[in-house]
């Protein structure tokens, strides 16, 4: 299959997250499975370099206005580029590219992530597949979020959404 991950752009070669983010795209090469990340450092990174190392393929999906503002290149362990101009084009290849879909801890760009691809199988825009949030952060704000908007979200919109302790219940999550 082809894995989407999404996460954060900030975490380091050596930090615990740089380390789990690695081990994800290990175990899903180790498992066939191709990887498809944003492409650039951080978690991307990461995930790129764990899928590499374990002999995968690496899939970055990348854009020219995130380059124009971040001043930055596709990581070295990236051995597909599929290069858009917008992000908004380069969500969308995120997305529909994947059978499914992990996202590791992250900021803003990881939430709308996230939220992008669950309203489109919501809304039936885009065929379900497993989209699968790693770590207490995820679980804790979506539990509020159901919380606090329940009247919004019927249950099987919820349902949609699969939440994973560590990367290796999400990976195994994938083997069903």
């Amino acid at each position: 299959m082809n894995i989407t991950v999404f996460g954060g752009a900030q975490p380091k070669e050596g930090t615990q997250a740089y380390e789990e983010a690695r081990e994800l795209g290990m175990l899903l090469a180790q498992r066939g499975h191709a990887v498809l990340t944003g492409g650039y450092m951080g978690t991307m990174e990461a995930v790129s370099r764990g899928a590499h190392e374990a002999g995968g393929h690496v899939i970055g999906v990348t854009c020219i206005d995130i380059e124009e503002w971040r001043k930055s290149r596709p990581n070295q362990w990236v051995k597909e580029e599929r290069r858009k101009q917008t992000l908004t084009e380069r969500l969308t290849g995120l997305i529909e590219g994947c059978d499914a879909a992990i996202a590791l801890p992250g900021g803003a760009g990881t939430l709308a992530e996230i939220s992008l691809m669950w309203n489109l199988m919501i809304v039936e825009s885009l065929p379900p597949r497993p989209l699968t949030l790693i770590g207490r952060g995820w679980q804790s704000t979506f539990d509020r979020f159901f919380n606090e908007f329940e009247t919004y979200m019927p249950i099987h919109q919820r349902e949609l959404l699969y939440f994973a302790e560590d990367v290796k219940t999400a990976v195994e999550k994938l083997q069903g």
